[in-house]
């Protein structure tokens, strides 16, 4: 008598088309009483071995889902509880924020197995559309919607639930790149000259001769002080009502040299700082050493920073400057003081300088024709 296949043994063959398939078996027919086999798919050999293991594990633990009846609201539960431990909590959020009232909503109900590209498609399509309660969503927005879908149907894929990811064959709105607009000299002056004597005067001044985001700014703490240089490690993040010191942005800390001027000024406010205690006595409290703080000592929030620069801009005739623009300004007024490019991608705490590059690309072209006029004077006064 033929020797039968245990639940969950497999077997791997490729395919006239030069795929591999993995076959497994998860059990029997209670009807019939034959062998239930479902099969996994892949490039190489290896690949479907992996994928075959992962199933066969699952069967013998008693987790195994069947693909085909799993459905794409399931999955994303799925992969939002066990797959994204490693992403940042603000990640999560958004990532958890936009399956629960977007994707899961309109493709939620559809098998994993049947989630076709066109479907795909035209949810996406139908975000751009407004509505009567809100605007449709951004190109930028789209794609990035796009990206937290794509992502856990790679996951379906690697884990043999699917062959292939539906959501690679999307077409995405055109994203036009933002423009940047920082102050520009004159803008600078009279911002100045507008915020003296304001509480968060030397905020917005060390801002504007820094670059730091605001969350890096509002955590800042006086441990970061070392000497001439300023340590950048952390940022103070508000994440379910709560604020919390979390990582960077791209989990690189980063020390930088602010000019001499603004690391006097900041020493200057430690002695404000250290009055203000003295004259608040048991009202003033902070355990944490920040170093831009209310009256009382507590770390800033982050609206209450970003109402009161928009309130001095909007007096200043400058409704559409952000807070984020002094982080631009600091980044041209260094390129064009002659700092180059690496410099300011690590100050900046960009990635890499091809970032630091494509957004600041035009003020470069710029500096790049006010040195051949230069050099052009100076070829006229050679032949004089």
């Amino acid at each position: 008598m033929p020797k039968r296949n245990a639940q969950g043994a497999g077997s791997i063959r490729q395919r006239a088309d030069g795929t591999w398939e993995a076959r497994y078996t998860i059990g029997r027919d209670p009807g019939t009483g034959k062998q239930v086999r479902k099969s996994v798919y892949g490039k190489t050999q290896k690949e479907v071995r992996q994928k075959l293991a992962v199933a066969t594990v699952a069967i013998d633990e008693g987790t195994y889902i069947e693909p085909s009846r799993l459905t794409v609201g399931a999955w994303i539960d799925i992969w939002l509880a066990e797959y994204n431990k490693s992403v940042k909590a603000l990640t999560l959020k958004e990532y958890t924020g936009q399956c629960n009232f977007r994707i899961k909503p309109s493709l939620g109900a559809v098998k994993l197995s049947a989630l076709r590209p066109h479907d795909i498609q035209a949810f996406l399509n139908k975000q751009e559309q407004p509505t009567a309660n809100a605007k449709g969503l951004s190109p930028k927005s789209i794609k990035n919607l796009h990206g937290i879908l794509h992502k856990s149907l790679q996951q379906a894929v690697m884990l043999g639930y699917i062959a292939v990811n539906p959501a690679n064959a999307i077409r995405l709105p055109r994203v036009e790149k933002a423009h940047v607009k920082p102050l520009d000299t004159t803008q600078m002056k009279a911002f100045l000259t507008a915020i003296k004597g304001h509480h968060f005067e030397t905020l917005f001044i060390f801002d504007l001769f820094t670059g730091l985001r605001k969350s890096e700014l509002i955590g800042l703490t006086w441990d970061c002080l070392q000497g001439d240089t300023l340590y950048v490690y952390r940022q103070l993040q508000r994440i379910d009502g709560k604020y919390v010191f979390r990582p960077l942005k791209n989990s690189k800390s980063r020390r930088i040299t602010p000019a001499a001027s603004i690391m006097q000024l900041l020493r200057e406010h430690k002695q404000k700082q250290h009055e203000q205690s003295a004259l608040f006595g048991n009202s003033w409290s902070n355990d944490d050493g920040f170093i831009f703080t209310n009256e009382f000592g507590r770390h800033l929030i982050h609206d209450t920073v970003y109402e009161n620069f928009k309130r001095i801009a909007v007096s200043l005739n400058m409704p559409s400057a952000r807070f984020h623009d002094l982080r631009h300004s600091y980044a041209v007024s260094a390129l064009r003081a002659g700092d180059d490019v690496k410099t300011v991608q690590e100050n900046l705490g960009h990635h890499t300088a091809a970032f630091t590059l494509d957004t600041y690309g035009h003020v470069t072209e710029e500096m790049k024709k006010e040195s051949a006029a230069r050099m052009d004077n100076f070829i006229k006064g050679i032949f004089e």
